[in-house]
């Protein structure tokens, strides 16, 4: 009896733990412009646990936002501007603090998702990410025929190299067909055009919005540009009109704020 009441003590203890695990951690910036506060995937475990781990130590507390590009992100944390002199350019981050990158299909850079900036590809070929730092996507509200725009110019090599292969060889036939049997012509052109999009879709690098990005990037908005570049590990759920206030600062030639905003804390719950 007394080792069933043990197994059983057990069992409900790591229902226990794995719930708790399981519950996203939530992140508030507390800035010198208002309060943020953002939930951490629990899908992006190295990110978020470095994250926290930096939050705890006060890595974070007393930096400065050091990039605020309207329509685009702000962008703080580094720890060279706890005591930058106003004026002085910073905000390079720190090298040491690169972790591999952890990309997810199903997170996009819609307005407020957390994410990590980088070094360049031709520094940092891996796209490891600086933890020393963060940055929140501020972006801008997209049409549906803007995103069709981005999505053909992104698509455009691959959909050339496909009609190379798929047309370009039957292009004096259809031509004829058009003429003398319309419906035989339309008939072959969708088979094409079928073949193509699959080849797209195939096709490692191509870009087609799923249907929750644009119902995203029409109503809140985003920065598309930035998707599969960027591990983002969270997401904004409060504050998003500080967002819009920082983003608006005046600022010098290097994107740092004229006026400080500063990061009094951020603490994790």
């Amino acid at each position: 009896m007394k080792k069933l009441h043990f197994i059983l003590i057990n069992i409900m203890l790591s229902s226990v733990l794995a719930y708790c695990y399981a519950q996203e951690k939530t992140v508030t910036f507390t800035t010198s412009a208002g309060v943020i506060k953002a939930r951490l995937y629990n899908d992006v475990p190295n990110h978020t646990s470095v994250f926290i781990k930096k939050a705890a130590n006060g890595d974070y507390n007393g930096t400065l936002f050091t990039r605020v590009i309207k329509e685009f992100m702000i962008q703080g944390g580094s720890p060279d501007s706890k005591n930058a002199p106003a004026g002085a350019r910073c905000g390079f981050g720190d090298r040491r603090s690169e972790i591999l990158p952890e990309f997810r299909n199903h997170y996009f850079h819609k307005k407020g998702v957390l994410a990590a900036p980088r070094q360049n590809d031709d520094i940092n070929p891996k796209k490891k990410s600086d933890m020393s730092q963060f940055f929140i996507v501020h972006g801008k509200v997209y049409t549906d025929g803007a995103l069709d725009t981005l999505e053909l110019i992104k698509n455009q090599p691959i959909r050339r190299k496909a009609m190379d292969t798929y047309y370009k060889p039957f292009k004096t036939e259809l031509e004829i067909l058009k003429k003398d049997n319309p419906r035989e012509f339309n008939k072959r052109v969708v088979e094409i055009n079928s073949k193509v999009d699959s080849v797209i879709r195939s096709t490692p690098g191509h870009l087609i919005f799923t249907e929750e990005q644009r119902k995203a990037y029409t109503t809140r908005g985003g920065c598309p540009h930035l998707d599969g570049f960027y591990t983002i590990y969270g997401e904004v759920t409060e504050g998003f009109e500080v967002i819009d206030a920082i983003a608006n600062q005046p600022k010098d030639a290097y994107d740092r704020p004229k006026k400080d905003i500063r990061i009094i804390k951020v603490t994790i719950q």
